[in-house]
């Protein structure tokens, strides 16, 4: 739709635009913008409105030079550049003649040439104090030769980010999606009838399903306001099956429109992106996510994702951290062809399984595996404790990425990733989570027929059964693991099912047997050459033997497992070790002995930032304090380990509670 301007003869008297449009009576909220304009305002006599199609930046300009009416006496100029019409971009020439006309200038006065149109509108804005509102703009080139100058200001919107009008002194103002309140009362606004009161919990539903976008929310408005009888429930369930395809009203633009547009006008290479991100299991994302659902080297994407931010087609949640708006999200999914979508999404659930793998290692460094991914891993990771921050930090990814290997059916990529895991599970304790994720992995395997894959499984699951108390299913799981390992003949898989077999009887009370099993697990891990699994077994049995009071056997076995953990450099279970011969000390004829061994646990425990394992070691500090007496210490312990328990929604917070309670 082009622009026209009427002047109208008013004889000798100078004419003072005034050609803002009005600000739409359902305007809500953006206080928080408008303080932000009206700072750069004494700053800088150039702002520029960036943000995503739809979000409301022309309303917001409107409203801000409105309320700023009295102090442009010369009147308001208004230029829509129409960066993303189906038309295409309007000139500078074009804008400028605009611009001219409103100010007076006739049309057999217009010049020609580019540089004699802004030489002459700078000439008439001069001493002038005007302000000009620049909507949907380009490129700062588009824009450059509109600026008026002098005591003059200019408001530019776009869903670039402009950035090149720095250089013109500019000042910047990212525009958001509204949030949830703000949301519902805009469409209360718009709809204007009581159905928004009448179906609060509806109404909530449609501006969540709008992202916050006031033209999607005005869209559906409209719609509402032009079927009084519906209800909103109705149109929330329309919308949810639909989205951006509801998003329309008769003769109007849609926000498919929107996006369409601004899709339409991307390079090649960062449309693919563009639609290939969308992928991505969950909203935010790092740039070496981004190269591997595209494919990409890293600076290719890093280029790329810098033309997606400036068309405001992504935005920037943190430094080199990215996200779709919900729309546009939905919008880049539907460019995408099956295709496409499939070979995006196996590289980027293989590329989080590759960083999971190369945490794990760098956790455990010593520990089995048998995964192909284990043959090849990246060095991502310089130590344990980096490995631990990025696995608590992309946990909720992790997990999404394997949901989506579930339900593709990649078996190989299942059962790996519930291996990889086991690190993180150690530290994490999220036990019904990794329930799941193991028992998903059990029947991975068993599809592929890989019988060690499953028994290694099946120990995983039986471990995590146990932890939580069902004995039951710990016993079941642990014994179809020995079963497998038996018939294929690994000593390790079935000494290692051996051990999870001790912890069962040693957790139920049949201490001897725990031993028995502990000891033969012992026996074969030496017989295989594993100094690491005979110093865990060594552990083990430490741990009965003081359950037995059998203080001193258990010391030794303690400190040997030790030392062999601080020698191979596993600091893990080095903490762990020193942590059980402290309990053990608790028990002795000289619990302070405790002291020394708990303190050095948890300082290696929270350099590393392992939030259960130092849950643990606080508890048995408190219990060392309890038992000297020294209450106050005690009960700052016990109060810390119960806020790590809580973290984690762990069980053990609740005994621990009970030692506290004991105390008063």
């Amino acid at each position: 739709m082009r622009q026209i301007v009427q002047v109208f003869d008013r004889g000798d008297s100078p004419v003072v635009p005034a050609q803002l449009p009005p600000v739409p009576r359902s305007f809500t909220s953006r206080q928080r913008e408008l303080d932000r304009l009206a700072r750069w305002r004494s700053e800088s006599p150039v702002v520029v409105l960036h943000g995503v199609g739809g979000v409301g930046k022309t309303t917001l300009a409107v409203r801000f030079l409105q309320g700023l009416a009295g102090e442009f006496p010369d009147g308001t100029l208004f230029a829509d550049l129409r960066a993303f019409s189906v038309d295409g971009p309007v000139s500078a020439d074009d804008a400028l003649e605009w611009l001219l006309t409103a100010l007076g200038v006739r049309p057999d006065s217009m010049p020609v040439e580019l540089a004699a149109r802004t030489g002459l509108y700078r000439s008439l804005v001069a001493g002038k104090s005007l302000a000009v509102l620049i909507d949907n703009a380009l490129s700062a080139a588009q824009v450059r030769p509109l600026l008026p100058g002098g005591s003059s200001i200019a408001v530019v919107t776009s869903r670039q980010r402009l950035a090149g009008l720095a250089m013109d002194g500019a000042r910047f103002v990212e525009v958001d999606p509204m949030d949830l309140p703000a949301s519902v009362e805009l469409l209360a606004k718009v709809v204007d009838d009581d159905r928004t009161s009448a179906e609060p919990v509806a109404a909530q539903e449609l501006a969540r399903l709008c992202g916050g976008l006031p033209i999607a929310i005005s869209v559906v408005g409209a719609r509402l306001s032009s079927r009084p009888r519906r209800s909103l429930a109705r149109e929330a369930a329309t919308l949810r099956e639909q989205r951006i395809a509801a998003l329309t009203v008769d003769g109007e633009p849609s926000v498919q429109t929107l996006f369409d547009l601004s899709y339409r006008d991307l390079p090649p290479a960062a449309a693919r992106l563009y639609r290939l991100c969308a992928v991505h299991p969950v909203g935010d994302f790092d740039l070496p996510a981004a190269a591997a659902c595209a494919g990409l080297p890293l600076p290719d994407t890093e280029n790329l994702l810098d033309v997606l931010l400036d068309a405001n087609l992504l935005r920037e949640v943190d430094d080199r951290t990215f996200g779709y708006h919900d729309l546009v999200r939905v919008h880049a999914r539907d460019q995408l062809s099956a295709t496409e979508h499939a070979a995006a999404l196996r590289r980027v659930v293989e590329w989080y399984l590759d960083v999971l793998v190369s945490a794990d290692l760098a956790l455990h460094p010593l520990r089995r595996r048998t995964g192909p991914r284990y043959e090849r891993p990246l060095a991502l990771f310089h130590n344990d404790i980096e490995a631990l921050a990025w696995l608590t930090a992309h946990r909720v990814t992790v997990r999404a990425t394997f949901a989506e290997a579930v339900e593709r059916g990649w078996d190989d990529l299942v059962w790996q990733y519930c291996e990889a895991y086991w690190g993180f599970f150690l530290h994490s304790r999220h036990y019904q989570a990794a329930i799941d994720m193991f028992r998903a992995g059990v029947l991975a395997a068993h599809r592929l027929a890989d019988p060690l894959a499953e028994a290694r499984l099946r120990l995983q699951l039986g471990y995590a059964h146990a932890k939580i108390g069902d004995q039951h299913a710990a016993v079941e799981q642990n014994t179809q693991a020995m079963q497998l390992a038996e018939a294929a003949g690994d000593q390790r898989i079935l000494a290692t099912a051996h051990s999870r077999l001790g912890r069962s009887a040693r957790d139920s009370g049949r201490l001897t047997e725990a031993i028995a099993h502990y000891s033969r697990a012992r026996d074969m891990q030496y017989a295989i050459g594993s100094a690491r699994d005979v110093a865990l077994c060594r552990r083990r049995i430490g741990q009965v033997l003081s359950q037995l009071g059998r203080h001193d056997e258990a010391v030794s076995e303690l400190q040997a497992a030790a030392s062999a953990f601080e020698s191979l450099g596993d600091r893990t279970q080095h903490s762990r070790a020193l942590m059980f011969l402290g309990l053990a000390a608790l028990d002795s004829a000289d619990p302070a002995s405790a002291t020394a061994p708990l303190t050095t646990a948890l300082t290696l425990m929270r350099e590393l930032g392992s939030t259960y394992f130092s849950a643990e070691i606080l508890t048995a500090l408190g219990d060392l304090a309890a038992r000297t007496r020294d209450l106050s210490s005690a009960r700052q312990a016990y109060t810390d380990a119960v806020s790590l328990y809580d973290q984690l929604s762990d069980p053990k917070a609740a005994l621990v509670r009970a030692k506290l309670t004991s105390l008063q």
